[in-house]
Order: structure tokens, then sequence, then C-alpha cells
């Protein structure tokens, strides 16, 4: 317990990433490849072993990330990685691109001629389309405009076009309107493709699946499968179900420190906003909202104490939080207690801890701080 002080930390089953990852297979086609979609420290699980463990046991060749700085930690990780950066990278920055043989997400023609413009070496890329997400990529009316300005684009010395992608808004939802503007945004990548293609333009790759994509419409036509929180066992949208067998590589963990029995009419932590009503046995927590355990949890949120819920006491602090263990009559301090995970017969997911305050699982697993350390178990 040392390397961790037996305070608060993530355990990430490594062996329930490998089984993430043979589902995940088994839903694409032999057509489409997985890219492991691992920005933002892999969602918070942590690059340096999820990236081993993605490349060396799960024979991941393509890999994701937001930006130039994660790219290169990749880089370092999986030397012979395909490694795309979906976001912005300053053009005074591309040769570094060039160097670390990295793709970078190209979304308009100016783009590419600066990033050329500040690269001695070919630049590799994707070219990205927004077909609806209204965030960036080419936008134009027609598949056929959209081939045009791709063609005029390839043509640009110094860059070497390997693909085209798009990323759907609401590929997640089964409202028959949100289907079909997802239909939508598919046809229009694949027929600005089909487009370049008649025009003798064939390029490597095209892609549109993202997580929700490859659980709910996955299309063999597209050769990547950007599979992003699905890979870490949690739900694009909590609504909906996932494939059975994926399942939650993260827990988060932490110990009793004191245990006190209070009198009603006790007041408990910041703001006096919880006062209790009878005699209660309140357990202080190691873990706080500087933790990433959100303070929104405040006499919301529940942990499990010897597979029990206990439900929190007043305002989540910085550093620690209290419980109700009036229940729990073995609750003692030194106790390791459950924030996300499985404890006895129950189980609290980040899905559920997102749903009480209005949020989305990826925040809360991205937002888990680095002062809480990631311990891994094969």
């Amino acid at each position: 317990m040392k390397p961790y002080l037996k305070r608060a930390w993530a355990e990430v089953s490594l062996s329930k990433l490998r089984q993430n990852m043979e589902i995940i297979r088994g839903l694409n086609s032999d057509s489409t490849d997985i890219m492991a979609v691992v920005k933002a420290d892999a969602y918070g699980h942590g690059y340096d072993r999820v990236c081993h463990c993605l490349a060396e046991d799960c024979g991941i060749r393509y890999f994701a990330v937001s930006n130039l700085d994660e790219a290169l930690a990749v880089r370092q990780l999986c030397p012979d990685a395909d490694i795309l950066i979906l976001g912005y990278t300053p053009p005074e920055y591309a040769h570094e691109i060039s160097e670390n043989n990295i793709i970078q997400g190209v979304v308009s023609m100016e783009y590419a001629q600066s990033l050329c413009h500040n690269s001695k070496d070919k630049v590799r890329c994707h070219i990205k389309i927004d077909t609806g997400m209204g965030r960036i990529g080419l936008r134009y009316d027609t598949p056929a405009e959209c081939a045009e300005e791709i063609i005029r684009i390839c043509g640009i010395e110094g860059l070497s076009v390997e693909g085209i992608y798009t990323h759907f808004a609401v590929a997640d939802s089964d409202d028959p309107d949100n289907i079909s503007y997802t239909d939508h945004q598919q046809a229009y990548i694949t027929d600005t493709y089909d487009e370049l293609v008649r025009r003798g333009v064939k390029l490597e790759h095209m892609h549109f699946m993202n997580s929700a994509a490859t659980c709910y419409r996955n299309d063999s036509r597209s050769t990547l499968s950007r599979a992003g929180i699905i890979i870490y066992g949690l739900h694009p949208d909590i609504s909906l179900d996932i494939p059975e067998g994926l399942e939650p590589v993260m827990e988060l963990k932490a110990v009793i420190s004191q245990v006190k029995t209070v009198p009603a009419g006790t007041c408990i932590s910041y703001g006096r906003t919880f006062v209790s009503d009878r005699e209660m046995r309140v357990a202080t927590v190691t873990i706080g909202y500087a933790d990433g355990y959100s303070r929104l949890l405040s006499s919301k949120g529940e942990i499990l104490v010897h597979g029990k819920r206990c439900r929190i006491v007043g305002r989540v602090c910085m550093d620690q939080l209290m419980i109700d263990v009036s229940d729990v009559p073995e609750a003692e301090s030194g106790d390791i207690v459950t924030l996300i995970g499985r404890d006895g017969d129950d189980i609290i997911t980040a899905d559920e801890l997102a749903s009480v305050y209005g949020t989305i699982g990826y925040e809360v697993v991205c937002g888990i701080s680095k002062r809480v350390p990631r311990i891994y178990i094969d």
C-alpha cells in the first residue's frame, strides 16, 4: 500500500481492458480496424500502461489523441503506431508532426498550406469533414463541392493525404430525428468518398464510427472504428445499453480515517448544509474534489462500505468527505471504501455518479486528478 499511501487511488484492470477490446473487435467487420482513442490520458486511466496493453496485448496499431503533446507521449510508448491528432496543432509545430511520423487532422485549405509551409518534410494527414457536428472541418453544401476541395488539398506539395473522417453528433441516440440526422452525416461522407473515387482519388481511409456508432450502427464502409469510451467499459449514453461483456476498467477507492458518533442536531461540513436529525455514526473518507470526486455529489452521492451503500452527508471538501455509516456497525478507521466499482453484490459506476449531478461518465473518469495514483491490476 505504501506507493499510494492508502489514501485515495484508482485501480485499473488490464484484464478487463483486454476483454473489452476483444468484444469491440467482434463488433467490427474484417474491413474495419480499431483506432483506440486515448486522449486525456486514456480517459483518465493512464497512458503508459493502457497504451502498452493496447499495442502489445491487443495488437492495436491505430491510436487517436487530442493534441501534439498527447501524440508525442503515445509515440514514445508505441514507436510503430499510426497516431492521429484529432484536434488543432499550431502550424509552427508541423516539423514535430512530420519528424515523429504523426498524422494531423486537417480542417481547411489554409490550415493545410500553413502546415506544409512550416515543415521541410511531408506531413501525413486525414482531412476532417464537418457533416453536422458544427465543430471543425470542411463544410460545403454538397459532397461534390467537398470532394473538389479535398482534391485541391491533395494537390498541395508537402502533404500526404491518407484519409477523410467525420464525427457523429447524436449516434448515441435512438430518437428517430437523431437517427435521421446521423444517417445524413454518414451519407454525406460516404458520398464524398465515392465522388473522390469517381474523380480518380482513392484514399486509404474513410472513418466515421465513434464509440456510439461502433455499438449501435456499425458499418463496414468505415475503415476505422474510433473506439473511445467503450474501451473503458462506459456508456456513450447511459440511456442505451452497451454490448454484453463490456465492463468498467477503473475502480476508485479511498479509506475511512475516522468514525465518530454524533448526536441529533450536529452540523456536518462547510456551510452547515447538513444537520443530523438523529444520533448518527459518521465516517470521514480520505478523498475530495481536488481528487476529482465532485463537490456536486455533496449530500447526494453514495459510497460502498462493506458492500452497503452509505450516503454522503454535508459538502464534499477539497480532500475529505463524510458519510453516514449508521447502518454499517462494523465500519471503522482504516477500512477501504469504494466510490466507483464493485463491493460485494453492489456496484457504483462512473455513469451512475454522472447521472446524480447531471454530467456524463466521460467527465467523471477524465476528472480524476493526477494526485490519485493509478494502480494496475492484470
